[in-house]
């Protein structure tokens, strides 16, 4: 292997105040990113500008994405953006018989190294990454369906916070015991015991991420570094509607490896041939010791079962709840619940499905509203946010994939439709499908109403629950977050009581809160390095981005111990 180009010199004078600041982060829960989230801001210091940035990502397409790992037996691809255009990328089909012993073979050295050098490695690839954002905003765009500044912010910038929150709270976790220890147990009038001994973070093996179509970059990158940083190698299996951006990334990491003089292969890409289904195959691999995986329950729960040799950690479907009992900011309330339901047409794993709603009205500083009054309303606002076809472009994005679609078509016939969807056109892309959100009312009394509000519909789609009393909502809160899971509550009231009440709930059944939020700040959005995402306590995930947990058991303290 070549010298290394990046020494660790190099590394520690560009990365180690970096790292220092966000190990300080993670313990005070401030706000705090390296990562720029506007998008003028690159464009100096060897980072892409805007028209840089789409001429690369325009480079990439319809021809094969070479990536020089061993094992290609053939290409595959296959991606049309949910904006239409096909992307006629092919990339490398991998024989994994060959691809995964080629990836063990640079583990001592990368052990050998530390944990220090392997965070600041990792703190370069997402430098690299982050110079390109808005390359990889397009690459996002033209996968997931976001729309571009959220590609560029929630593909960019924020899922490199979430990368680097991840390499923190590795680097904390291996760094928790001392490297060395002199021991000497006293012997009273005889000489002490005397051991050296050493402390050596050791991986557990190959770690399979398993990429999202959604959020391929945000919600891969925290099991990607967590597992990079512990000492694992990573194989990257996106998902077949998703590879560009995690693609990318994999050239990034292969790139950097090599240039610190590491075997590039710690880093590989496993993309499938149509219909193949590899992530059954490769999950149950004896060499995969670690998997990430985002996506249904169906197959989060078989990865649980069935992948008994690795550690899984998933981040699976949940029926995420906001019950409303009171405002003090009638508007303000209205206005941020429209916003969160609107957001990349709800295809977030944190949008908010259940509106549980008294049927008796609420109390508000605009006076008392019925249920009907409070929906009716709510319609309005979500009507005039996204009435503008522009503006509406800019929130919704594109459906990602014709499962939305249908669902959202369906959901019409659940109940009575308070806000009908409608068709939005894009003045940019003809064939991409757009659609504003629905809100259906039910009634939480009824039992067949229970099967549509009880399970998770993925996309535009939200209820509109009428409940018998706050107490009611709270117990149905309590049932939902136990049975299905939840990635967020929110609630609204101004009762002291009630509030003790709705974060009694949320701490017994591990669900993460947000009260009152009347301005900027969305249920639906999380701040790395201060926020958790997920709790890891109930069904909708068996993990949480980031904390401790998400990382101290990917890699396991190896004791030698000499006579002194």
């Amino acid at each position: 292997m070549a010298a290394a180009q990046l020494t660790t010199d190099h590394l520690a004078a560009r990365h180690r105040s970096t790292l220092d600041q966000a190990l300080d982060t993670i313990r005070t829960r401030a706000y705090w990113s390296p990562h720029p989230e506007h998008p003028k801001a690159y464009g100096e210091n060897g980072s892409l500008d805007a028209a840089a940035g789409l001429d690369a990502h325009k480079a990439v397409l319809g021809r094969r994405f070479e990536l020089d790992q061993p094992g290609t037996d053939g290409w595959t691809g296959g991606e049309v953006s949910p904006y239409g255009p096909a992307l006629d990328i092919e990339y490398p089909h991998a024989d994994i018989d060959v691809l995964l012993p080629a990836m063990r073979a640079g583990m001592a050295a990368w052990r050998d190294a530390g944990a220090e050098v392997r965070a600041l490695v990792c703190v370069e690839i997402l430098a690299r990454i982050s110079a390109r954002t808005h390359e990889f905003a397009h690459a996002v765009m033209h996968t997931s369906g976001q729309a571009f500044m959220m590609a560029f912010q929630a593909g960019g910038p924020h899922a490199q916070d979430r990368g680097l929150e991840a390499v923190a709270y590795a680097y904390a976790e291996q760094t928790r015991t001392p490297g060395s220890a002199d021991w000497a147990k006293p012997q009273g009038k005889r000489d002490p015991l005397e051991l050296s001994k050493q402390f050596t973070p050791v991986a557990r093996g190959i770690a399979l991420m398993i990429g999202c179509n959604t959020f391929p970059t945000w919600n891969g990158y925290p099991g990607l570094f967590a597992s990079l940083a512990t000492g694992n190698p990573v194989l990257v299996k996106p998902h077949p509607r998703a590879v560009l951006p995690l693609a990318l990334t994999v050239r990034v990491a292969r790139e950097v490896l090599a240039e610190a003089g590491f075997d590039p292969n710690l880093v590989a890409l496993a993309v499938e041939r149509p219909g193949e289904g590899i992530a059954k195959t490769l999950a149950v691999r004896p060499e995969i010791r670690i998997i990430d995986y985002t996506g249904s329950t169906a197959f989060g729960d078989w990865l649980e079962t069935h992948a008994r040799q690795a550690q899984v950690y998933t981040e699976k479907a949940g029926v995420n709840t906001v019950v409303v009992d009171s405002t003090d900011d009638y508007k303000g309330m209205l206005s941020n619940l429209a916003f969160s339901l609107s957001l990349y047409s709800g295809q977030m794993c944190t949008t908010p499905q259940n509106l549980l709603i008294p049927r008796d009205g609420i109390t508000t500083d605009a006076g008392p509203k019925s249920y009907d009054e409070v929906v009716a309303d709510l319609s309005a606002a979500v009507g005039g946010l996204l009435g503008d076809d522009a503006r509406a472009n800019a929130l919704l994005g594109a459906l990602v994939n014709p499962d939305v679609k249908a669902r959202l078509e369906a959901a019409a016939g659940l109940g009575e439709v308070a806000l009908a969807s409608r068709e939005v056109a894009h003045p940019d892309f003809p064939d991409a499908v757009v659609r504003t959100p629905v809100i259906v009312k039910l009634d939480g009394s009824k039992p067949d109403a229970e099967a549509a509000y009880f399970s998770e519909c993925f996309g535009p789609v939200s209820f509109a629950v009428s409940v018998d009393s706050t107490a009611d909502a709270l117990e149905l809160l309590r049932r939902t977050v136990r049975e299905k899971g939840a990635m967020t509550v929110g609630a609204y009231t101004t009762d002291a009581s009630t509030e003790r009440a709705v974060e009694e709930v949320c701490l017994e059944e591990s669900a993460q809160l947000s009260l009152n939020l009347t301005g900027g700040v969305y249920v639906n959005q999380t701040a790395a390095f201060s926020d958790f995402h997920g709790s890891g306590g109930n069904p909708a995930a068996n993990a949480a981005l980031c904390d401790g947990a998400f990382v101290s058991n990917r890699f396991r303290v190896v004791e030698v111990r000499r006579q002194a």
